[in-house]
């Protein structure tokens, strides 16, 4: 996720099985999940990472239906950094769904990297909401998670988590005026860990850095982000 690091953007759909290529029901629209975010995606679209195994869970629990899922994470990006290529890297796929998976380096990049900077509170919110609307304009639906974890331990008093606080509240407050879908991921690992992470480690349980997912931590946002999807493609 660093600000030097070469990202690249998956735009192909991974690793679909038979199922999800197989032709929709009559009464079942193709699907077309687009991941939007940052480095955890990037990593996330790849052989076992979480959107990965979204994909592939989504062909089993809607088998007979047409879904794609893309993945689209570049390292080091910010929500500005996705405001500038939402045409080129979304919309271009006429997505029916979209999830965005933003804020890590906003609130990052304020701490402990030189030549780069985090993101301006109220420059976040504007920037999340016009990402939001945009995408809604053209008829997609919207997940919006808020920022995971910058380390695991839930309750640090550093000034690094008690800003990541701060901008998942921003996230939050978002998808309740949007109208978004709020995926609560801050929450949902703040509850895991608060059980799983008795010693209060920095990194290890979820995460290889504090940060980026290690197998567990894919397993663990793969089961989120499916059992969110899973709702809105019921609906």
């Amino acid at each position: 996720m660093f600000a030097k690091s070469i990202g690249f953007l998956i735009v192909g759909a991974v690793m679909h099985s038979a199922c999800a290529q197989r032709d929709a029901a009559p009464s079942e629209s193709p699907v077309r999940v687009v991941f939007f975010g940052d480095s955890i995606t990037e990593a996330g679209a790849l052989p076992g990472g979480y959107v990965a195994q979204v994909d592939s869970g989504l062909a089993e629990v809607f088998a007979g239906r047409s879904i794609e899922v893309i993945g689209a994470g570049i390292s080091g990006h910010k929500v500005p950094d996705l405001q500038e290529r939402l045409h080129r890297d979304v919309l271009s796929h006429s997505p029916t769904h979209v999830v965005i998976y933003i804020g890590i380096n906003d609130v990052w990049h304020h701490f402990e990297f030189d030549h780069v900077t985090g993101t301006h509170p109220d420059t976040f919110r504007v920037g999340l909401t016009d990402l939001v609307q945009v995408i809604q304009g053209r008829g997609a639906t919207v997940l919006l998670c808020t920022p995971s974890v910058i380390g695991e331990d839930p309750t640090s008093a550093a000034p690094v988590n008690r800003r990541l606080m701060e901008y998942a509240a921003i996230s939050r407050s978002v998808a309740r005026e949007t109208g978004a879908t709020l995926c609560d991921l801050q929450q949902a690992f703040e509850a895991y860990l608060v059980e799983h992470n008795a010693d209060k480690a920095y990194e290890g349980i979820l995460t290889t850095d504090g940060v980026h997912l290690n197998e567990a931590g894919n397993r663990f946002v793969a089961a989120f982000m499916l059992e969110h999807l899973r709702a809105a493609l019921a609906k």
